[in-house]
């Protein structure tokens, strides 16, 4: 079966927000300074945010890497 997912954009604060699912968990770091993950209290990948969005280079995408979602 197939999974939602939940895109939201704030444009006034340019930040993007992706949600696999709803889950209690916690924020870890990630490689990348725009982008903070969201992790389940097991480790796995719920979601994650993008800040300053509109700023990203289009010629370089943007690469982090998350936590294996289940």
């Amino acid at each position: 079966m197939a999974q939602a997912v939940k895109v939201r954009f704030d444009k006034e604060g340019d930040v993007l927000e992706v949600l696999f699912r709803n889950a209690p968990g916690y924020l870890p770091e990630t490689d990348q300074d725009a982008v903070t993950e969201r992790v389940d209290a097991a480790g796995n990948a719920a979601g994650f945010t993008v800040t300053a969005v509109s700023k990203l280079d289009k010629a370089n995408p943007l690469v982090a890497h998350l936590a294996k979602a289940s």
